[in-house]
């Protein structure tokens, strides 16, 4: 979800007007500074009021003694606000990058001050140092077009209708394991629900049939929504001629990648992001390790776990596929070569090197259009 960006100047060229917001649901705590080792300006104004905002800005400059024309810096943290803001401040005529959380630099004392006023303070001299070359003070986030953030939502609501399924599904099974009754199939569930007895022989209670027949109800629609979100689905990867459904079809001509994993990876990861290089693929799919060494100690404690989870967790899935699918590939083969006489153990962590080994090469496939070595398109 971040990555990295680095000024190509040492030192900000004239005056600039620092903003930093601590966005809140109520008020906005805003910090204004124009230099390192400056106390900054804090204002506190209602959320989302951009008249207001505009004021603020003005009235920072005069406080600054800076002319009205003053180029105005300012960031905020990644999170509920999304990205309106940045096309409003966009809009207004400042520049602002949105902050990855997970990136900022944090005390490591046990017990830490933390308010609003002290977060905004500490965002604005972060933004200041960023400026000045700093390039590693923090992560900024890649900010998607409007028309890129909409068309992430089909597949999103997908997988958030099958989780909710999945949750009604195992609650019914759970509240009729409860009484002694283990289902394997719900599909025949309405017109078995009535046959059903307890230990005893006596029939389910009331109350719990009226439940689990409610339950079963929220399934029902859960289905419904999730077969119509396939059928938008395939419309579009026959139609559409945008280019996050361009890359969706060109990764469904690989043997090994179905529909749901060409689109997740084209609209969620390749399609809209502009990688420069492998170890960026391998930041932003949290499939980078990360190293221990102090002293004496020297351990590895596993993938970092950043950046976009559903992408991370669909490549494994899909790297256990491609040995399946792609024996011949030397992807397949340097994982047998490495991993595969090893015990299960060694065969997850190497699971997890394929599956980042494996986007660096569909990356490559879609930039060159020359599958990865040794593989094989569908007929």
């Amino acid at each position: 979800m971040s990555t990295t960006a680095t000024p190509t100047h040492a030192e900000p060229v004239g005056p600039i007007l620092g903003m930093a917001f601590e966005t809140g649901v109520s008020e906005w705590k805003i910090a204004f500074s124009t230099g390192l080792g400056q106390r900054p300006r804090y204002r506190t104004m209602p959320a989302r009021d951009l008249v207001r905002l505009e004021r603020e800005i003005a009235q920072a400059k005069i406080r600054f003694g800076l002319p009205a024309s003053t180029r105005v810096v300012s960031c905020y943290e990644a999170g509920r606000d999304g990205f309106w803001l940045h096309r409003a401040l966009i809009a207004m005529g400042v520049e602002n990058q949105i902050v990855d959380s997970s990136s900022i630099e944090v005390n490591r004392r046990q017990r830490r001050a933390k308010t609003d006023r002290l977060d905004a303070g500490k965002l604005v001299v972060m933004l200041l140092r960023w400026l000045c070359g700093d390039h590693k003070v923090w992560s900024v986030v890649r900010v998607p077009s409007p028309e890129e953030e909409d068309r992430r939502h089909l597949h999103r609501e997908l997988m958030t209708a099958r989780r909710d399924r999945n949750r009604l599904t195992n609650r019914i099974k759970g509240l009729l394991f409860s009484q002694g009754i283990r289902v394997h199939e719900l599909k025949y569930l309405p017109a078995e629900l009535s046959r059903m007895r307890i230990w005893n022989g006596e029939a389910l209670p009331p109350r719990l049939t009226a439940r689990v027949s409610r339950d079963w109800q929220k399934v029902e629609e859960r289905s419904a929504q999730i077969r119509a979100l396939l059928t938008e689905r395939r419309q579009l990867m026959r139609t559409a001629d945008d280019p996050g459904t361009e890359c969706a079809r060109k990764l469904y001509k690989l043997r090994g990648i179905g529909d749901n994993a060409a689109w997740l990876f084209a609209l969620e990861f390749f399609a809209w992001r502009e990688f420069r290089n492998r170890r960026q693929i391998g930041a932003l799919s949290g499939l980078t390790p990360t190293p221990y060494q102090s002293g004496g100690e020297n351990r590895e404690q596993g993938i970092s776990k950043a950046g976009n989870r559903w992408v991370r967790a669909l490549a494994i899935e899909i790297a256990w596929g491609w040995l399946r699918y792609q024996p011949e590939s030397e992807l397949s083969q340097w994982y047998q070569r490495k991993f595969g006489h090893g015990s299960s153990r060694v065969r997850r962590i190497g699971i997890v090197a394929l599956a980042r080994r494996l986007l660096i090469e569909l990356w490559k496939y879609l930039q060159t259009d020359n599958p990865p070595a040794g593989a094989v398109l569908k007929a």
